[in-house]
């Protein structure tokens, strides 16, 4: 596979990925009976950037693996992507986090029931806000897509040994989690909550609640906002 394709598959693997080992590793945490029950936010922060890094290295080969629609949109306006692959690499990139989010319903399958936390089992899917505050849940996402995209448009001015940018931007993810992420559980990608989100909705979830439809709208806008702020200050840096 070569081309537009090959890129457009990579956004849909690398996404897939991604949302399997993210959500795995928030189900691990969230649900009962997991081996790994109650281990944490250290744990939940690790794992989500350790998901970006591999889901990068396993995708990167097709294409940029953006894995975020926030950063697409900011990769076209800063130069960086042709528009005309905006568009399918955010379907890409949507059924790419809906099928990882399906993949990791079926890997821990028989926990949904054994869980009565109906919060518990949502965030194992989506992100949600631990006070509920619209305008500060959505600059908390957009501070903390600026951030990212700041620091990925930053990385290009750098000289890494092959694959290593791939690990910074991990630990770039790691620090995001770490210091920004206890608002709002750092969203920072629109694909991540709303693919997800709408699994929870459709799949039949033992024990399952609301999918926080009143919430979903601040983890797509806040991300798309904070990318696009990023490539503004990025233009003045450079």
């Amino acid at each position: 596979m070569t081309g537009d394709m090959a890129q457009i598959f990579g956004e849909f693997i690398g996404t897939l990925l991604l949302i399997l080992l993210g959500d795995g590793v928030c189900a691990a945490v969230n649900l009962n009976k997991s081996k790994a029950q109650g281990s944490g936010w250290i744990v939940i922060t690790f794992g989500w950037a350790m998901a970006v890094a591999m889901a990068a290295y396993i995708s990167g080969f097709m294409g940029p693996a953006h894995l975020n629609p926030a950063l697409t949109i900011a990769m076209a306006i800063e130069g960086s992507l042709s528009w005309h692959l905006v568009l399918p690499f955010i379907i890409a990139q949507m059924l790419g986090a809906i099928v990882g989010a399906v993949l990791v319903w079926i890997a821990y399958l028989p926990h949904w029931a054994e869980t009565k936390d109906q919060g518990a089992i949502l965030g194992s899917f989506a992100t949600g806000p631990a006070v509920r505050n619209s305008p500060s849940n959505l600059a908390t996402e957009a501070i903390g897509t600026f951030v990212l995209v700041l620091g990925i448009l930053s990385f290009s001015q750098h000289e890494f040994a092959g694959g290593v940018n791939v690990l910074a931007v991990g630990f770039l993810i790691l620090s995001i989690g770490l210091s920004l992420g206890g608002p709002t559980g750092y969203a920072i990608n629109p694909a991540r909550d709303l693919g997800p989100r709408i699994a929870h909705e459709i799949l039949p979830i033992a024990n399952k609640g609301t999918s926080d439809w009143t919430y979903s709208w601040i983890p797509v806008v806040g991300p798309i906002i904070g990318g696009i702020i990023a490539v503004l200050v990025y233009n003045v840096m450079v």
